[in-house]
């Protein structure tokens, strides 16, 4: 797989221009999601992702305020294909089952 370089000293782009960050399967949007979902720190982020440094997630989190409309659209994007297959698909038949059954 091809990358390229940005000015973020831990952020690449694939070879779809999605940013990762380098040496790693996480993508930048992967963590932008959980801190807005779950409003945590970039100290969360690192207690959550221990396989990441404080410094590639700040990294990530300036690259995304940097890019934020473009990466916003993205994440929007991403949810509509999700909605859209859920319309395709046909529900498990374990879905929004909870608690034990016996």
């Amino acid at each position: 797989m091809s990358s390229t370089d940005t000015r973020y000293e831990h952020i690449m782009l694939d070879s779809a221009g999605v940013p990762l960050i380098r040496a790693t399967k996480t993508k930048v949007v992967e963590l932008v999601q959980e801190q807005l979902a779950y409003g945590w720190s970039a100290e969360e982020l690192h207690f959550q992702h221990p396989h990441l440094s404080l410094g590639q997630i700040h990294s990530a989190l300036a690259y995304y305020w940097d890019h934020k409309d473009e990466l916003d659209r993205d994440m929007e994007h991403r949810l509509r294909k999700v909605d859209d297959l859920r319309r395709v698909i046909p529900a498990s038949p374990f879905e929004g089952r909870g608690g034990a059954h016996g």
